[in-house]
């Protein structure tokens, strides 16, 4: 059994790639594919609250794991999670290729630690490349997100 946003699966082929499954099978296109060998982050998901790179893995990696995607981030009546408002109101989404990967890296970054400074932010997200936005405003839609979340 593999958990996708909180639904359970249990029919899938254990040697196809995480990526193509989730995109393909299950329609979760939010998980981008960039270079599909591992070094750009755009595939990153959640799995047991860890940022992970979906295209390095098979769903044989996963089995009892729970995954989370950009699309599980939501709150249930569909309004964007704070994080995800945080890079809209930042400025922090141009093309949006990179968005899910850093996204669901800044989401597990502010559940371990909910006051990160701006060193810990560039940390963090150091595996996610953008091409667009120079970084800078998503480091401040991180920070901006920790200043909303902790201040609810």
């Amino acid at each position: 059994m593999i958990t996708v946003n909180g639904f359970n699966y249990y029919d899938y082929d254990l040697e196809r790639k995480l990526s193509l499954w989730l995109r393909e099978d299950l329609s979760l296109t939010g998980t981008k594919i960039g270079c599909d060998i591992g070094v750009c982050g755009s595939c990153t998901v959640l799995i047991d609250g860890e940022p992970k790179l979906s295209c390095r893995l098979k769903l044989k990696d996963v089995e009892n794991c729970n995954i989370i995607t950009i699309e599980g981030i939501a709150l249930p009546d569909g309004t964007l999670h704070p994080v995800q408002q945080a890079f809209i109101d930042a400025g922090a989404i141009q093309c949006g290729f990179c968005t899910p990967g850093m996204v669901l890296t800044a989401y597990a970054l502010l559940n371990k630690n909910p006051h990160p400074t701006r060193q810990e932010v560039r940390l963090a997200i150091r595996g996610n490349l953008c091409r667009c936005t120079g970084y800078q405003q998503i480091i401040d839609a991180v920070m901006l997100a920790a200043d909303r979340l902790s201040s609810n």
